[in-house]
């Protein structure tokens, strides 16, 4: 008999992939990325630690040097201090991986394992809604304030559908992790008894 987990776990664990791959975006993955900004010839993508060409780091500015043009509103304190917010793609990755832990002892036929999955992807769904808001203010901000100047055009880039992907899979995950508490599990006894 299949655990009544399963269908939770299945879904944490795909919301927790989803997350790992838009937190190793540009720099580290070029091919994925929140913003692809094309300069006339280059592509420069922006991802949670950083661009193309830069260093692996929390918080950035967006680079006048790459992008062509100088502009003060784009490097703003508001808009630099949510390219900190960013961490919290990292955060919710982990989340979602704990609920994956949880679920895996659900899925051994624990209730409790069940329980903590549940509540971990409640955790880490209201962690990825919050930051799937940031992204869509962060990325369309810039969007708009590069699609402004002549010379560059940018588009939003693959990660920031990997993470309402993740953040539906964590929501269906959660529902699912909670029908799943009021499932059969076998009594560790019985079953030893059975045996």
């Amino acid at each position: 008999m299949a655990s009544p987990a399963l269908p939770g776990l299945f879904f944490c664990f795909a919301a927790c992939v989803l997350l790992v791959f838009a937190c190793v975006s540009a720099p580290t993955w070029e091919k994925i990325s929140f913003m692809n900004v094309d300069t006339g010839g280059s592509v420069i993508h922006f991802g949670v630690f950083g661009y193309t060409g830069s260093g692996t780091h929390v918080g950035y500015r967006f680079p006048p040097s790459l992008l062509g043009f100088e502009d003060t509103r784009l490097n703003s304190g508001v808009i630099h201090n949510l390219t900190f917010v960013l961490i919290l793609h990292p955060i919710a990755a982990g989340l979602a991986g704990l609920a994956v832990i949880f679920g895996l002892c659900g899925a051994a036929y624990s209730r409790i394992g069940t329980i903590f999955m549940s509540i971990s992807a409640a955790l880490a769904t209201l962690v990825t809604l919050v930051v799937w808001v940031i992204d869509m203010v962060l990325w369309g901000l810039a969007r708009n304030r590069i699609n402004g100047h002549t010379g560059a055009h940018a588009t939003y880039g693959n990660a920031n559908w990997l993470v309402l992907g993740a953040l539906v899979s964590l929501f269906i995950g959660f529902c699912a992790g909670t029908v799943g508490i009021c499932g059969r599990y076998r009594n560790r006894r019985t079953a030893a008894n059975t045996y």
